[in-house]
C-alpha cells in the first residue's frame, strides 16, 4: 500500500498558529478595541491581549498598536494584511462546515437559497413546489436580500447553499446558470399620454417625475441608460419595494423603469411598455465552486431551469 507523509514544516505553515488566534485578530478589527473583542468572544481583555501576543510571536510582526484602557486601537500594516488573508481563511471554513452538514445530510435535511423580491413573487412559489414533489424530505430555507452583493457574499460564506443573482456576476468563487432574460419595462398610469400611438423611448422621460428603484444593479443600469440618451433622470422618490413602486405609478406620482417580473401585470391603474434600448437583466442561480453540491442542490438548479423555460413566453414583447 502507497503511504502520504505530509510534512508540516515544508512549507512553513506556522504551525503553531491555532484557527482561534485568527478569530482573536478579526474581533479586534472589527471592534476596534481589545475590550470590545472580549465582549464579543466572551474572554477577558488580559486573554485576548495574550492570544494577541502569541499570534504577533508565531508572524514575527507586530499587528496592532495598543491603546490605554477602552480606546479604541488600530491594526498595523501588517496587522491590516493579516485580517484580509484571516477573513479568507474563515469564510472556507464555515464553507467547509457547511460541505459536511449537506454531504451528511444526502437527501434529508435542509436547502438554505438567496433570493431577492420579484424573483420571490414569479419564480419561487412555482418552483418550491416542483422542488417539493421530487424532494419531499429537504426543506428550502429563503434568505431574502435586496443587493446582490450580500447575495454573493452569503454564497462566498458558506451560509446559503445557492442563490439568485443577475448578471455581471463580481469576481470571486462563483459558477452560475442562466435562468431568464427579464426585460426591463416602462411603468406608466392608465391615462398617461406617453406610449399612445408609438413604442414608448427613454427619451420620452425627459422631465418626467421618475420614481426611482433603491436595487443598486437596477437603479445604475436604468439611470445610466438614461444618461446616456442625455436625460438627466428627475427621480422624486425611491422605494425597494415591488408594490410600493407599483402603486405610486397607479397613483400618478411618477413615471418607473424596471424589470417585468417585479411587475403585477394584471394591475388596471397602470400601463406596461415594452422599451428596445435597454439591455434586459439576466437572472442567474449561483452557487460555490469550490464548495461540495449535493444531490438536492443539483435538483433544484433542474428544476429552477424548467420553471424559468416556462417563464420565457410570458416575458416576451406583446406577450
Amino acid at each position: 500500500m502507497q503511504s502520504f507523509t505530509y510534512n508540516m514544516s515544508y512549507p512553513n505553515l506556522w504551525p503553531d498558529l491555532e484557527i482561534r488566534h485568527l478569530g482573536v485578530l478579526l474581533a479586534i478589527a472589527e471592534g476596534h478595541s481589545l475590550w470590545a473583542a472580549a465582549d464579543v468572544l466572551d474572554l477577558s481583555p488580559s486573554a485576548v491581549s495574550q492570544q494577541l501576543a502569541t499570534l504577533e510571536s508565531i508572524v514575527g510582526e507586530r499587528l496592532v498598536e495598543r491603546a490605554r484602557g477602552r480606546r479604541q486601537t488600530q491594526l498595523t500594516e501588517a496587522g491590516e494584511l493579516l485580517v484580509r488573508h484571516a477573513r479568507a481563511v474563515i469564510a472556507r471554513l464555515r464553507a467547509a462546515r457547511a460541505d459536511f452538514v449537506a454531504f451528511e445530510s444526502g437527501a434529508v435535511g435542509s436547502l438554505q437559497l438567496g433570493t431577492f423580491q420579484s424573483v420571490g413573487a414569479r419564480i419561487i412559489p412555482a418552483l418550491l413546489r416542483e422542488f417539493a414533489t421530487a424532494w419531499p424530505g429537504v426543506d428550502v430555507v429563503l434568505t431574502e436580500r435586496e443587493a446582490d452583493d450580500e447575495l454573493l457574499a452569503a454564497v462566498e460564506h458558506g451560509e446559503v447553499d445557492l442563490s439568485f443573482a443577475a448578471y455581471p456576476l463580481p469576481e470571486g468563487p462563483f459558477e452560475a446558470t442562466e435562468l431568464v432574460q427579464d426585460p426591463y419595462v416602462l411603468v406608466v398610469p392608465a391615462a398617461s399620454p406617453i406610449g399612445a400611438g408609438r413604442p414608448a423611448r427613454l427619451e420620452d422621460l425627459r422631465g418626467v417625475p421618475l420614481i426611482g428603484n433603491r436595487s443598486p444593479h437596477v437603479r445604475s443600469r436604468v439611470e445610466e441608460a438614461l444618461r446616456e440618451r442625455g436625460v438627466e433622470p428627475r427621480v422624486v422618490m425611491r422605494t425597494d419595494d415591488n408594490g410600493t413602486l407599483q402603486g405610486l405609478v397607479a397613483a400618478e406620482i411618477g413615471v418607473a423603469v424596471t424589470p417585468l417580473l417585479t411587475l403585477d401585470e394584471q394591475d388596471p391603474r397602470i400601463r406596461i411598455l415594452h422599451l428596445d434600448d435597454l439591455p434586459t437583466r439576466t437572472i442567474v442561480l449561483v452557487w460555490h465552486r469550490d464548495r461540495y453540491r449535493s444531490p438536492a442542490a443539483k435538483g433544484f438548479v433542474a428544476a429552477a431551469q424548467r420553471v424559468s423555460a416556462r417563464l420565457v413566453p410570458v416575458l416576451q414583447p406583446g406577450a
